[in-house]
């Protein structure tokens, strides 16, 4: 072996030396697009979607209600400036996360939201192709974080349902009715509220100061519902109702009788009250000063 090829022997024996000992310092933090299993690992939630065709009397709380969907972000997806413009026979795509550990027969595409509600989902970096070193790890990191805070600044849902947990728990939340707790809030009997049992034509009251978003009897098994928004992130619903006295649109306030107690689809005279906070029921106990039998 003549000198030239021992001097190129020796190049290639230290660069590989080097490749070797910048692999055991760190991966990078990039997922290649072609795998799957890579990508499933880094994106949540996943997501079945269904269509809706919107039906007389609905609106996009109710819709949204019934799936405990966000009717913010149904309206965004759907690409809705205005929540309360949809038509009867309009066409809704609905975006449903999936329980950990639930696989969706309809596709086995993995959604990843660009902006999930606790921040943005960190996206593969462009990195191109640098030098894998120290420095261009660094580089790729920066770049990673500099498209996460651009994602969620540019983002519509992030302005409109971002409200913090301590602005919206400065309701101020009240009785909805008198009466025995029959039935408590509960995820493992899927009980979505409170039962409260009382007198037929008894006064039921909004909970708290808001709005009228729904008055109908179009989502089964409530009865004559009506449905309060108080901000975006809370909303209110009181079923079973003998007669509504409030209308769509309609600002109320903390205490207004809204509706008379009855047992419209329910097998006994009684109110059932849920709170749903960014569409999901969370248990109204932690709001209200509840008197267990």
């Amino acid at each position: 072996m003549n000198t030239s090829s021992k001097v190129l022997l020796l190049s290639l024996v230290v660069a590989l030396s080097a490749c070797g000992t910048g692999v055991r310092k760190g991966k990078a933090p990039v997922v290649e697009y072609g795998d799957s299993r890579r990508a499933a690992e880094v994106s949540v939630p996943r997501y079945t979607t269904k269509r809706h065709t919107v039906q007389a009397g609905e609106t996009l709380y109710s819709i949204a209600f019934e799936d405990g969907l966000n009717y913010l972000e149904v309206a965004e997806y759907n690409g809705l400036k205005d929540p309360t413009a949809i038509k009867i026979g309009q066409q809704l795509e609905l975006r449903i996360p999936l329980d950990e550990g639930t696989v969706d027969e309809q596709s086995s595409a993995v959604a990843v939201r660009t902006v999930p509600k606790t921040g943005a989902t960190k996206t593969q970096p462009k990195v191109g192709r640098l030098l894998y070193s120290a420095e261009a790890l660094a580089k790729a990191e920066r770049m990673q974080s500099d498209q996460a805070v651009a994602a969620t600044s540019q983002s519509p849902r992030t302005a409109d349902v971002a409200v913090s947990d301590d602005t919206a728990d400065t309701l101020e939340w009240g009785m909805p009715a008198q009466g025995k707790l029959v039935a408590e809030f509960s995820k493992n009997a899927n009980r979505k509220g409170i039962d409260i049992a009382g007198a037929r034509g008894q006064a039921i009251t909004a909970s708290a100061a808001g709005k009228v978003v729904y008055a109908g009897s179009g989502l089964r098994g409530y009865g004559k519902l009506v449905i309060i928004k108080h901000n975006n992130t809370y909303l209110s619903a009181y079923a079973h109702n003998e007669r509504i006295l409030v209308k769509e649109g309609q600002s109320v306030r903390k205490g207004q009788q809204i509706a008379e107690m009855g047992s419209t689809d329910a097998e006994q005279v009684k109110l059932h009250f849920e709170i749903r906070k960014q569409g999901k029921p969370v248990d109204p106990a932690r709001y209200l000063p509840l008197v267990k039998s």
